[in-house]
């Protein structure tokens, strides 16, 4: 039974949002349900039954009455004896005792029919449905979760939010443990925005109180029991037979009512003369489908039909004039409803909608016509004169505005005839070019006046030959000098208006050329195709997340990631070097007709880009990490006879014009679980690419390539991260080889690379199943460090950028050490470190100007691995001795930093190269001897890897410096720059500009253009002898303001 609302019951106030406007009609509804219930007369066989039933509840509440009695009078006597009183006493309890078990287990049973939120008895859902208070949430919700990228997780968080209502605390001797369907259709309608049939049956919720013994959840259910057995009152029918005719004149008030504000919105509307009548329908069609196809308003026929949020069809000037008179909110359901959530209907009503045929209204004209056509149809009837049409017209006012000076409505409105003579004249002679005729027009109008050079001009436009800038030219300029829309538009206007020429194409335009370089233009295919891969290939930017199969545990839901498919990144960025592998075929003497195989290296880079939040605001700056997963292509060769010939070879493999961002994440680098959510679908497509084969025409020839992935632009926290190794404090130094910090420190240069991705996945197998039963670190002994799942596939390989900046943080330390001279007294505490940094930070600052930073950067680096800051920090050493160990250690450096850092050691350095090992170890040397102070047991991590691994694996790739992560790292500034460009409300949009706009940073295609303006630029523009000067300064002005302008 439902649980009626007592005074006694504490009530919260309901939000406003899940306040329906039907909420008082329910609970008159339910008002009157109860009245003609008591109005019915039962019947004999119903009232036999029911007295007996009342009969029963009856004795049982007169003997539990009895017995409280019973008890209060046993309480109230004198006892006469201790033993007695004991007794008796014992007896009470235990009975009173009882009786409160049997109150409490009812009052249990009572509240396991009840709703936890509205107190709705769920007998009245017909098909009995409830959810548990405490329970995780369904798999629908689930869905709709994900879908909205929604935190919430279990029912409680929902209800928290949604009723404001707390149930962590609830008790279940208080409080019902589950909640009825309609409130969480509540729910459900609050997160997913959707119109649904569902009321609140009360404007606030449930207060639950205690049992006692005026409990108003026993009393309303015992009330409800015995309501059924009340004899029937002939007074007591006639009032309720009063009331229910109240309610039924009430209820023919309100139908009054509704039918009047439906009179009134025609009024409103007053639509007769321009919208059509459903009696003119050619056919006669069912009622439902003519309600279908007509208005809700004015009840004709659908003219320039928009759909609302709660799916009902309107016209468009009848929707707007309700809005506007009467209210946001729909004039067929009372749900809210605002200009801007109006949409066109789906492309096939519309279809059958101008497809209806229609009797023209004209007299003496029987002809039926689509609905489509029917504007063109009336046209036609017009016979009237040209000079009549075009007769000016002045009705009093304000005199007659010259058509320029008038808005684009306005201006659409006087023109409104000739466009439709003009409409009319394209469809019957130019197959309904309507462009061509006007600007033919336009173009002999100007002829007729003299005014042959902006004659010239348009004829060159009509032929393609315009003066203005090419799409691809605006977008490569506004792309690089980081316009947004507002301020591209704004400077596209300007220069309109001070040249009289469209020099700079509109927005649209540039939309237009931008779909052509974004993945999921070209179309290609995959041989054979990719496992648990879509074939489509129209696939633009998706939500990072998609393509995984993943559970609420796994879930990040508070992660935003926007990526392309990896397949047609690759193929857009290889359209996108269409040129230059072409002219490289040529350059090596190779026919263009060639199908293939080509190979493609592809540099795979990954890295977080720190706090990107935004200072602005009031408050504090809440810290918001970003990563960036992206690749290069590093070179292209072709098998030709028994070789392979290299066709392209990037030559700055480290810049960020060639580093095309893949995916961006609002995510943590160091959250393990959230990174393998996000990488693993992409990883996934890696895996398949490697054993297909793409087939692409370019060229107007279909050719094949071949992928080949190297993972090598990782820094080392991001390698530990995705190989499963220990942080970078560990006991196992390296990601090369398996030496601990004890013997890399004792053994400086002889050591290998023995790691892989597979073995460190059989590594991670076994401390995962621990197979030999061994103790916690004789297992760690044994895996060498792995401690969590592989599931990136990386090069053993040593990041030339991070590699350097850890060298210079500990060459930063030993300039401390020796101002302190440590080597003397090794024993120091914090504040003497302290004090000997501050003193080298002024001194470098005064010598070098070098400004004291937090953290170590590659600005900071650079300056400080140089002669010149050895001999200024010597001035602070008095030793002698000490100058010139450390002279010497940053020579060997400085002769050792070019072999790494170089993209092609053997031709920019070779002798540096030969000399490296002999270089090496004489400063291993000088590290174990004069600095054994600090490398006594110990070594950094960088200084191993440069020491012991540089010869092995310059001899494997070539080169270390052109597989780094430098062009990922120096794209971060982009991001922030691309950020502030497309600064929207929501951040999932935000995410999809700066991808999109970083992806065309890198565009060769733009970058092509963008090199010929500013080569333009810095010769200076020659000025035509037709061109007024004025124009030509103008442009010139206008291009170098467009460089100055940002964001």
């Amino acid at each position: 039974m439902d649980v009626l609302t007592s005074p006694s019951m504490g009530l919260h106030t309901m939000p406003e949002e899940i306040q329906h406007p039907y909420t008082k009609f329910s609970e008159w509804k339910f008002k009157l349900f109860k009245v003609r219930s008591f109005e019915k007369a039962p019947s004999v066989d119903n009232q036999v039954a029911n007295k007996e039933k009342a009969e029963k509840v009856a004795s049982l509440d007169k003997g539990t009455m009895v017995q409280m009695d019973a008890a209060v009078s046993v309480a109230e006597k004198p006892l006469l004896a201790d033993t007695d009183l004991n007794h008796n006493k014992q007896a009470l309890e235990k009975d009173a005792d009882n009786l409160k078990m049997q109150e409490n287990a009812a009052h249990q049973a009572h509240l396991q029919q009840l709703c936890r939120i509205c107190g709705v008895s769920f007998k009245t859902d017909r098909y009995k449905r409830s959810h548990p208070v405490h329970g995780p949430v369904d798999s629908e919700t689930q869905g709709l979760l994900r879908k909205k990228e929604k935190r919430a997780t279990s029912w409680p968080d929902l209800i928290a939010k949604v009723f404001k209502i707390d149930v962590r605390g609830d008790i279940d001797t208080i409080h019902p443990t589950r909640f009825c369907h309609n409130c969480w259709s509540i729910i459900h309608r609050k997160f997913s925005n959707a119109p649904c049939e569902v009321y609140f049956p009360r404007n606030s919720t449930m207060d639950w109180k205690s049992h006692s013994p005026n409990c108003t959840v026993c009393y309303t259910a015992r009330r409800g029991v015995k309501r059924k057995n009340q004899p029937s009152n002939l007074q007591l029918g006639k009032r309720l037979k009063i009331i229910a005719e109240r309610a039924r004149k009430t209820k023919g008030v309100k139908k009054q009512v509704q039918v009047n504000n439906k009179n009134l919105m025609k009024k409103i509307v007053n639509c007769k003369k321009i919208h059509l009548s459903t009696k003119l329908l050619a056919v006669d069609y069912p009622a439902d489908f003519v309600k279908s196809i007509s208005c809700q308003v004015c009840e004709h026929i659908l003219a320039d039909p928009v759909e609302t949020t709660c799916s009902h069809l309107f016209c468009r000037t009848c929707i707007l004039k309700c809005l506007k008179v009467m209210g946001s909110y729909c004039p067929s359901c009372r749900y809210p409803c605002f200009p801007t959530d109006l949409v066109s209907p789906v492309k096939s009503f519309l279809n059958i909608l101008n497809s209806l045929a229609v009797r023209c209204p004209v007299k003496e004209c029987d002809e039926e016509v689509l609905l489509g056509k029917y504007c063109h149809h009336l046209s036609s009837h017009k016979e009237v004169k040209r000079k009549e049409i075009y007769t000016q017209v002045n009705k009093g006012g304000r005199p007659r505005q010259h058509l320029l000076s008038l808005t684009r409505r306005a201006q659409k409105h006087r023109l409104r005839e000739l466009k439709l003579q003009v409409k009319a004249f394209a469809e019957k002679e130019e197959g309904g070019d309507i462009k061509a005729v006007c600007l033919t027009l336009f173009l002999l109008a100007l002829r007729a006046r003299n005014e042959h050079r902006q004659a010239d001009e348009l004829e060159a436009i009509m032929q393609g030959k315009g003066s203005g800038l090419h799409p691809a030219v605006c977008l490569a300029i506004r792309v690089n000098t980081f316009l947004s829309c507002s301020q591209y538009h704004k400077m596209y206007r300007t220069v309109k208006a001070i040249t009289g020429r469209q020099i700079f194409q509109p927005l649209h335009a540039l939309r237009t050329a931008e779909k052509a370089l974004l993945p999921g233009y070209h179309p290609f295919e995959w041989k054979p195709p990719l496992k648990n891969v879509s074939t489509n290939t129209e696939v633009g930017i998706i939500d990072g997340l998609s393509g995984l199969p993943h559970s609420v545990d796994d879930y990040p839901l508070d992660t935003i990631a926007k990526r392309f498919r990896y397949d047609a990144a690759l193929v857009s960025a290889l359209m996108d070097m269409e040129e230059d592998i072409l002219e490289g075929m040529k350059a090596q003497d190779l026919d263009d007709y060639l199908n293939g195989p080509f190979t493609v290296v592809v540099k795979e880079s990954c890295d977080g880009m720190g706090d990107v939040s935004e200072k602005h605001g009031s408050g504090p700056a809440v810290p918001e990490k970003a990563v960036r997963f992206s690749f290069t292509l590093m070179n292209i060769s072709i098998a030709h006879g028994n070789e392979n010939v290299r066709i392209f070879e990037e030559v700055k493999p480290n810049s960020e014009l060639c580093c095309k961002p893949l995916c961006l994440m609002l995510a943590d680098e160091s959250d393990h679980e959230t990174l393998t959510a996000i990488l693993s679908p992409l990883i996934a497509e890696r895996e398949t690419m490697k054993s297909s084969v793409l087939l692409l025409e370019m060229g107007g020839i279909l050719r094949t390539f071949k992928f080949i992935f190297r993972g090598t632009g990782y820094d080392e926290k991001l390698v530990r991260e995705v190989e499963g190794l220990e942080a970078s404090g560990s006991t196992y130094i390296c990601t090369l080889c398996d030496a601990t910090r004890l013997e890399a420190s004792q053994n400086l240069v002889l050591h290998s690379i023995t790691r892989s991705h597979a073995e460190n996945l059989e590594r991670y197998e076994v401390w995962r199943s621990n197979p030999y039963n061994e103790s916690v670190d004789e297992l760690r002994d044994r895996v060498k460090g792995v401690s969590a799942k592989p599931f990136i596939e990386t090069v053993p390989s040593i990041d030339a950028l991070h590699c350097d900046i850890g060298n210079a943080a500990e060459f930063y330390k030993i300039f401390q050490f020796e101002i302190g001279e440590v080597y003397k007294n090794p024993d120091i505490s914090k504040e003497e470190r302290k004090r000997w940094q501050s003193t080298l930070d002024k001194h470098l600052r005064k010598k070098m100007n070098l400004k004291p930073i937090m953290r170590m950067n590659g600005n900071f680096a650079r300056k400080l691995m140089t002669k010149e800051t050895v001999e200024a920090v010597c001035e602070l050493i008095k030793c002698e001795e000490r100058h010139e160990a450390l002279r010497e250690l940053m020579d060997l450096y400085l002769k050792m930093k070019p072999v790494w850092r170089s993209s092609c050691p053997a031709k920019e350095c070779p002798e540096l190269l030969c000399q490296y090992s002999f270089n090496s170890q004489r400063f291993a040397e000088l590290l174990s001897t004069k600095f054994k102070y600090r490398y006594e047991g110990k070594i950094t991590n960088y200084f191993h890897k440069t020491l012991a691994h540089v010869p092995e694996i310059i001899e494997r790739d070539g080169s270390i410096g052109a597989w780094a992560s430098e062009g990922n790292e120096s794209g971060n500034k982009l991001f922030r720059r691309f950020r502030k460009m497309n600064a929207r409300q929501s951040k999932c949009y935000e995410m999809e500009d700066v991808l999109k706009h970083h992806w065309l940073y890198t565009s060769k295609y733009l970058q092509k253009f963008m090199n010929a303006h500013n080569t333009l630029k810095s010769q200076g523009f020659t000025i035509d002898p037709g061109q007024s000067l004025e124009d030509s300064l103008a442009l010139e002005n206008t291009l170098e303001m467009t460089d100055s302008m940002e964001f």
